[in-house]
């Protein structure tokens, strides 16, 4: 049965926004940087490790790229070969700030008026790489300006993520072919 507006009540909004907004937040010990500077860390970054899901199952070649919208706001263009189709794959999205634009703190959305967190948590002083937490710690990337990183930054992503409660046992390292 269908509710008509006039029998919402406030109890029965309650789950609709957690809902809407339970993908917010970050895990326990997670703190985003700070002092951050967007136009440094707009362009295109590769996708080096991940932690599993279904968005993004059987991608390779992943990239992110960041821009400025009009609103304020940042546009994500996500792509990936998909190896079973022999295709790129792409999803377009938005970003905003959740507290201050010096903070890496931001919520993502790929549809309608559901967002992620997205939380760097750690970026070099260059803006060479980037680890980044989701709103616990299931969602978990290394993103990096080059398709490869020296084994001491891997090793360091590791322990970092391991630290902080992630599985870093599950990583998958994401295979970067030819670029098309």
């Amino acid at each position: 049965m269908m509710l008509a507006p006039r029998h919402i009540t406030p109890l029965l909004l309650l789950p609709l926004l957690v809902v809407l907004t339970g993908c917010l937040g970050m895990p326990a010990d997670v703190r985003p940087v700070t002092g951050f500077d967007l136009d440094r860390y707009l362009g295109t970054w590769y996708e080096i490790a991940r932690l599993d899901h279904s968005f993004e199952r059987g991608l390779s070649r992943v990239t992110a790229t960041y821009s400025r919208r009009d609103d304020g706001g940042v546009a994500v263009v996500n792509r990936g070969f998909d190896v079973d189709s022999g295709e790129f794959e792409q999803a377009q999205g938005r970003a905003y700030f959740v507290e201050t634009p010096d903070t890496g703190y931001l919520k993502v959305s790929f549809f309608g008026p559901f967002y992620g967190s997205y939380v760097i948590f750690e970026l070099d002083d260059d803006y060479q790489y980037a680890f980044i937490a989701g709103n616990n710690t299931s969602y978990l990337w290394l993103l990096s300006r080059t398709p490869e990183v020296p084994p001491a930054l891997l090793q360091r992503f590791r322990e970092r993520a391991r630290a902080l409660g992630f599985d870093t046992d599950a990583l998958i390292m994401v295979e970067h072919g030819p670029a098309n």
